[in-house]
């Protein structure tokens, strides 16, 4: 493993990727196998087999080195063992054993990427920041993640004591928590006053769009609906597919959802059609009311709306369909493809990168809220780092590095919280970025909170289509309904 900074997020929550088809060919040798190298490797390998301090198999030193080098690629790029490769698909099920938390590792700590809503993490009081410093009062410092994931994990109705590092704390802080498994619902919804409607969706998975698909419908029953109030925060995204269907649900059908550019590839195109978010099932969305593609709306997004979340922004934002409201998102805009190495194993692997439909390259910049609303009437609560803040991350090519940090250096101006308030449930009487989508909806003026920054300057539509991938005729074009469905 590389000692350079970087922070690697294991899922034991949820999963910031895109899940992808392995592409055709993609484990045949498309070059020459650099045979000097080889040779290299080959007597450090010997070198170590033969003369470490402490006998290691062979097995554990090939696993390091395909770790090493799939990882020291990008922050998303991994090697999935046999646990982290099954760990990958209870996530993607939704239901698995555990605490209802996401952690990083970085720079020897163990930090709380987020903790899953309804879980016992979050009803304990985990917040997205924490640093894990012990568990069970052993000391996590420097240890590895797959080692930490094993202590996390347990029989449910177990209790582990995790001692945690809170910014806004001078002492350490311990919380006890009961193991249960974790069965996480993507979508909830409930009718607000003033005839408003609330889903929000948490992360995307395989039932997602079909559960969105019910509570639209559920929604509508009764008193025509006024607005609808879309929550994407600190959902860390998920399928390709959900997001495909989860767009569709809002936007005409047959438009363009998102496109994918790989390496030396055409341009990938999704469209709002039933083939690329239900492929193996019947359409959720045919009978969907029509209200769902008119009614006045606002997306909900911030630092924690990532990959198939700013997909689903993208895509409402580009056709004008809602108004973005909240804090700049993440800055995922690349996609993984989970690759199987045998029956137990693979690596995740960054292969392409992907764009909103006027050709927009959201990585490591993000989306952009139309309106800027901070976390809290006071100011920002969430500040976990972005992709750009990554070490290694993918650069975005429509974009010069100094204006990518200029836009880092203009959200440390705004105001984060000295002393956090108390973690509100999202969509509560105490949310007020939701205080404020309603009073966007309803024509009464928004409070933007405590924002000590200018909005940085977007691009404009001319700019965008500038800055269009150069095979952007393959159908990046807003509104374009031509061309052959792809293989996927």
């Amino acid at each position: 493993m590389t000692s350079r900074k970087r922070l690697v997020s294991y899922t034991v929550a949820a999963g910031l990727l895109l899940m992808a088809a392995m592409p055709a060919g993609a484990q045949k040798v498309s070059h020459e196998l650099p045979y000097e190298e080889l040779q290299r490797f080959a007597r450090v390998f010997a070198a170590v087999k033969n003369n470490y301090v402490e006998p290691v198999s062979s097995q554990e030193l090939i696993e390091s080195a395909i770790k090493g080098m799939v990882s020291d690629l990008d922050p998303h790029s991994s090697f999935l063992d046999e646990e982290e490769f099954e760990e990958m698909k209870e996530s993607t099920d939704g239901e698995f054993g555990g605490l209802g938390i996401e952690i990083g590792a970085e720079q020897g700590l163990v930090k709380i990427i987020a903790p899953i809503e309804d879980t016992p993490a979050a009803k304990a009081g985990i917040m997205p920041g924490d640093l894990i410093i012990k568990i069970d009062g052993e000391s996590t410092e420097g240890k590895p993640l797959s080692d930490v994931i094993k202590q996390l994990r347990g029989e449910p109705g177990s209790e582990i004591v995790l001692t945690v590092k809170r910014s806004s704390s001078a002492e350490p802080l311990d919380f006890t928590i009961v193991r249960d498994i974790i069965q996480i619902r993507s979508v909830r919804s409930k009718r607000l006053p003033d005839d408003i409607a609330y889903v929000r969706v948490s992360q995307f998975q395989e039932r997602t769009g079909a559960d969105l698909a019910q509570h639209l419908t559920d929604l509508g029953k009764g008193k025509p609906l006024k607005g609808l109030v879309l929550d994407l925060r600190n959902d860390p995204g998920g399928l390709l597919n959900a997001a495909i269907g989860v767009s569709a649900a809002f936007i005409e059908p047959n438009k363009l959802v998102v496109s994918t550019k790989a390496r030396e590839q055409e341009m990938q195109r999704y469209l709002a059609v039933p083939s690329e978010y239900a492929p193996d099932e019947s359409d959720y969305l045919k009978n969907l009311p029509d209200w769902t593609r008119t009614v006045p709306m606002v997306v909900l997004i911030n630092v924690g709306s990532a990959s198939a979340s700013e997909i689903v922004a993208g895509a409402l934002q580009d056709y004008q369909r809602a108004t973005i409201m909240g804090n700049r998102s993440f800055g995922k805009g690349s996609v993984q493809v989970v690759m199987p190495l045998d029956d137990n194993t693979g690596i995740k692997l960054t292969t392409a990168r992907y764009y909103t439909p006027l050709g927009r390259s959201i990585q490591a910049t993000g989306i952009e809220p139309d309106i800027i609303v901070s976390d809290t009437k006071t100011g920002d609560l969430f500040s976990f780092p972005r992709e750009a803040d990554l070490s290694d991350h993918l650069n975005n090519e429509q974009v010069s590095e100094a204006g990518s940090k200029d836009k880092a250096k203009a959200d440390k101006g705004s105001k984060v919280l000295k002393e956090p308030e108390e973690m509100f449930e999202f969509g509560s009487d105490k949310d007020f970025q939701l205080q404020q989508a309603v009073n966007h909806l309803t024509g009464k003026k928004v409070d933007q909170g405590v924002i000590t920054k200018e909005k940085p300057k977007g691009l404009s539509k001319e700019e965008m289509e500038a800055v269009k991938p150069s095979d952007s005729n393959d159908g990046s074009a807003v509104g374009d309904k031509s061309g052959e469905k792809q293989n996927k």
